[in-house]
């Protein structure tokens, strides 16, 4: 019996057929904060998870260097450590930890049905999705030379690391005014790099940037490279590219924020799942159900607004939970 349609229509894609089938209770995939917390209750309930990490094993936290700000490590942690933990604790309590990614999805009935890596075809009775967002960058080599020693795409993660110094933010949404006067208030100058001569960012928000004193908004500017030996020591900053006033002068910044949005990992699950127009997972107020019955979403990919290790792992657990209380509920 068809549950429900899928969102979206158009032309299919030519199925492929799985080398094996796999039945089970309760499918997760991704891993991260969010997924890793689900894997943990969903075990401790004896749902018997099976976990699909995806490529990025951890989630963005494995690219992040020191985290001060997540309860229960006084002294800091890497995040690939942090991660670790999280990952010995999931299959101490039984988690099918498994690395791959889902290729196709058709929720169209029950089971629930996930392909991995065009091969393992998983039927599953709940399907907790927990595959994050990935930051948006400039593209330019120097982000990836700079990772972790100085580029960061999250000031409320990072910021306390740069307390004293001059940092830069790219963006001019309310996100990045955000990101502008928190670290405003750790750091001694915060430079706005700004593509437009206007804000695209709120009233409020336009204003609480322009009356802060330590905020330097750099109008119609783009970044063209970063330099430092041991780390992000200065920015190369191009005014009217592309154009004969084109102007392009250095700034001596220690940090370098992205703050021009997120891409929910969300894409394999559209035809399905319910998203708002950037691609986030709609859940229902207070939980993590979506609109399939038996499909529920935590982390980063539900979650535009925090975005914190700490909050995925909080909606991890409701997730494994809404998921217990469903098969419960089924029967």
């Amino acid at each position: 019996m068809q549950l429900f349609k899928p969102l979206e229509t158009g032309k299919e894609e030519e199925k492929k057929t799985p080398v094996t089938t796999e039945k089970i209770k309760c499918l997760i995939v991704g891993s991260g904060p969010a997924g890793y917390t689900a894997a943990i209750y969903a075990a401790r309930a004896n749902l018997k998870p099976v976990m699909y990490t995806g490529l990025q094993q951890g989630g963005q936290l494995t690219t992040t260097t020191e985290v001060e700000n997540y309860p229960g490590y006084p002294d800091g942690v890497t995040g690939p450590e942090m991660m670790e933990d999280f990952r010995k604790q999931a299959e101490r309590f039984g988690t099918d930890v498994r690395i791959g990614i889902a290729t196709s999805v058709d929720f169209s009935a029950k089971p629930l049905k996930v392909t991995f890596d065009n091969s393992v075809e998983i039927h599953a009775e709940t399907v907790i999705i927990a595959t994050g967002a990935t930051a948006k960058y400039l593209g330019i080599p120097a982000e990836t030379k700079y990772a972790g020693m100085g580029v960061s795409a999250c000031a409320t993660c990072d910021g306390f690391f740069y307390r004293g110094k001059d940092v830069a933010v790219v963006g001019g949404g309310d996100t990045a005014c955000e990101e502008a006067t928190y670290l405003a208030g750790l750091c001694r100058k915060v430079y706005m790099v700004v593509r437009r001569d206007v804000l695209r960012a709120s009233k409020a928000m336009q204003h609480r940037v322009t009356h802060t004193p330590n905020i330097e908004i750099l109008w119609q500017c783009q970044v063209e490279d970063l330099f430092g030996t041991q780390g992000v020591e200065g920015a190369v900053v191009v005014r009217h590219m592309n154009t004969p006033e084109e102007e392009k002068f250095n700034i001596k910044i220690d940090g370098f924020f992205l703050a021009i949005g997120h891409t929910p990992n969300s894409e394999v699950f559209k035809p399905w799942i319910e998203t708002d127009a950037t691609g986030y997972i709609n859940t229902e107020p207070d939980s993590t159900r979506t609109q399939v019955p038996g499909v529920f979403a935590c982390g980063d990919v539900m979650d535009h607004v925090y975005r914190q290790a700490v909050t995925a792992a909080g909606s991890g657990c409701k997730a494994a939970i809404d998921a217990e209380r469903y098969l419960a509920e089924q029967g």
